[in-house]
């Protein structure tokens, strides 16, 4: 998806479930790291994660934009824009947009390992030396599983 068809979406959804233009500019800002989008203060202009697309599809996007939208309409309008104000849960949950997005750096982990006693799994970022640790179940010792 590009720029250009991403404002379209944006404006698009704004007269649909806001009943307002969006006369600003929405683009991808792929510095995004941990968050779906953002709304500017001063320039009322949106950014969104390009990796919103990518991972989880068009539909979680679109619940981004309702989200950053939420925003953008509310502070023109002089009402509470923030995340804890109540105008914004209102609307928020009036046009069905997402409170929060999905993890886009969710890391798959690297080791699993399997208590000998109970048959607890338990995943790991990074290794560890099974014959220091044991399992706090059952006592009994842990072994690598392959993956």
């Amino acid at each position: 998806m590009t720029n250009e068809e991403l404002q379209k979406l944006v404006e698009c959804i704004s007269l649909t479930f806001f009943k307002q233009p969006f006369v600003h500019q929405a683009i991808f800002n792929p510095r995004l790291k941990t968050t779906g989008g953002r709304y500017h203060l001063k320039t009322h202009n949106l950014d969104f994660n390009p990796k919103i697309v990518v991972v989880f599809g068009k539909d979680e996007l679109i619940g981004v934009i309702k989200h950053e939208l939420c925003h953008y309409h509310l502070h023109l309008q002089g009402l509470g824009y923030k995340h804890q104000d109540k105008d914004f849960k209102q609307l928020l949950k009036q046009v069905g947009g997402s409170r929060y997005v999905k993890n886009v750096n969710q890391k798959q982990p690297k080791y699993t390992y399997q208590c000998t006693g109970c048959q607890q799994v338990i995943y790991r970022q990074r290794r560890f030396n099974v014959s220091k640790y044991i399992c706090s179940k059952c006592r009994h010792s842990f072994k690598e599983i392959p993956f």
